[in-house]
């Protein structure tokens, strides 16, 4: 008898399907509580508590369209240039990428690929944190500097920032210059996106979640969103009609989450991105 684990939800597509789910299970930079490393597997053993259909996005996921491609095997000191070459590959296969982190240090390799790829690339980061740090603990690729290393790929007038609520004055000082936060609510994220042109990259740290909501991370900050304001806010980019050419879904620390909840709440994110990006039938 030939057995092996149950990948994301029904995902079951060859190498080649134009959608591909790769775990990145990195948490070498934690600055509070660490385990996001085990992300990825928490994450597609929730989902199969789910159905594939999504009645926020009225579309039902083809797991024949997404290739879930395990876990990268990844260094603990130096794992980004093994990212963005992965990335690189998928890319030029012509593949969407959502990735399951991990922290979220892992997603500014992923943004450089998909700017290269795609020139005029939007960032939508949804958070708690501002991230913007040029260094932490003298670590600029620390996951408390995931946005500014984005930057070197994406200028300012191309990102847009919801459910940040915990910065330095320095970073809110920035992002009130620069015009990039937004309020989760459908208005919000519609006034936001206006402003910019061209593709999405979806960066989701699930700190931005209220910790009633998502405890199991490693960074919690209270007075965060509901799931119904989250969803709302998808909803919002759908109606955009804008393509949603790659995502992320970070920081879910599940051993801080007896309850098993917070990795549910994680896979239905991931399954919303996949149906947003495409993956449907």
């Amino acid at each position: 008898m030939n057995l092996r684990p149950r990948g994301f939800l029904e995902c079951e597509g060859a190498p080649g399907a134009p959608f591909s789910l790769l775990g990145l299970p990195f948490d070498g930079t934690c600055s509070f509580r660490p385990g996001a490393r085990f992300g990825p597997a928490a994450i597609r053993e929730a989902s199969w508590v789910l159905e594939t259909y999504s009645p926020a996005l009225d579309a039902e996921l083809d797991g024949s369209l997404v290739a879930d491609l395990g876990d990268l095997d990844l260094p603990p000191l130096d794992p980004w240039g093994l990212i963005e070459q992965a990335a690189e590959r998928l890319l030029a296969g012509g593949h969407r990428i959502l990735a399951l982190g991990g922290e979220h240090s892992i997603t500014p390799p992923l943004v450089r690929a998909h700017a290269r790829r795609h020139p005029g690339l939007v960032l939508v980061h949804f958070d708690a944190h501002a991230d913007l740090r040029e260094e932490y603990l003298g670590d600029p690729r620390s996951h408390a500097c995931a946005v500014r290393r984005c930057l070197d790929s994406v200028p300012a007038e191309r990102l847009v920032q919801i459910g940040i609520r915990s910065g330095t004055r320095e970073e809110f000082r920035w992002m009130r210059t620069h015009g990039t936060l937004g309020p989760a609510t459908r208005q919000g994220v519609r006034d936001a996106l206006s402003r910019t042109t061209g593709p999405i990259y979806l960066t989701v740290d699930l700190d931005v979640f209220d910790p009633s909501v998502v405890p199991g991370t490693g960074t919690p900050e209270p007075g965060g969103l509901g799931y119904r304001e989250f969803e709302n806010c998808l909803r919002e980019i759908a109606d955009t009609g804008r393509t949603v050419v790659g995502a992320d879904v970070v920081e879910l620390s599940p051993g801080w989450d007896p309850t098993g909840a917070s990795a549910v709440v994680a896979a239905k994110v991931a399954r919303e991105i996949l149906v947003l990006m495409g993956a449907t039938r």
